[in-house]
């Protein structure tokens, strides 16, 4: 389930895009999220939670696994995406961020697997951002216009607000006008 009760954090999601091009085992996946050009720069989690979420994903039919043996060494399990966690990601990376508090570690892990889906996802992407960050802007001007004298701390909390929401959206402009070297050609 993506969205509603029992639905899966942001980070489950995120990781069903490390096996979209094939199939993995957890430790690859784990070292290429924390890879110096990784999401690991942002969105920073440990090992044990990483194979409760792989476990989680595979328990929900997003994944599937088979156990490849490696010698003397402990047998590792191989993930690949279901049909159904192809749905799931392609829905998460597509889709922009609903809250502002979700921007800083969300959003950026949906920019960066955007961005191996190629460079029409990464302009759809930021530009449905954008719209939804343009009406937290015009939500937050709302509020500064109706707050009253005695309300100074308000209007405060919500200039501080839009400050925020402004300086997303400036930061997405910055990204569409940047060329992509790093994205996918289509």
């Amino acid at each position: 389930m993506v969205n509603g009760e029992g639905a899966f954090p942001s980070l489950a999601l995120a990781l069903l895009g490390l096996v979209r091009d094939g199939a993995r085992h957890g430790y690859a996946m784990y070292r290429e999220w924390n890879e110096p050009n990784g999401l690991g720069a942002v969105w920073r989690i440990k090992q044990s939670r990483w194979y409760a979420l792989l476990a989680r994903l595979e328990a929900s039919g997003y994944l599937t696994s088979t156990v490849q043996p490696q010698g003397g060494r402990p047998p590792r399990k191989v993930f690949r995406l279901t049909p159904a966690g192809r749905d799931a990601y392609l829905q998460w990376v597509r889709s922009p961020v609903e809250h502002g508090r979700q921007f800083r570690l969300e959003f950026l892990a949906k920019l960066h697997f955007a961005r191996k889906e190629g460079p029409g996802a990464v302009a759809d992407l930021i530009d449905r951002q954008r719209a939804v960050c343009r009406g937290w802007l015009e939500e937050q001007q709302a509020h500064m216009a109706k707050a009253s004298p005695e309300q100074s701390f308000l209007y405060l909390v919500h200039r501080y607000r839009a400050g925020q929401v402004a300086a997303m959206l400036d930061w997405l402009d910055a990204c569409a006008g940047m060329p992509d070297r790093n994205a996918a050609s289509v």
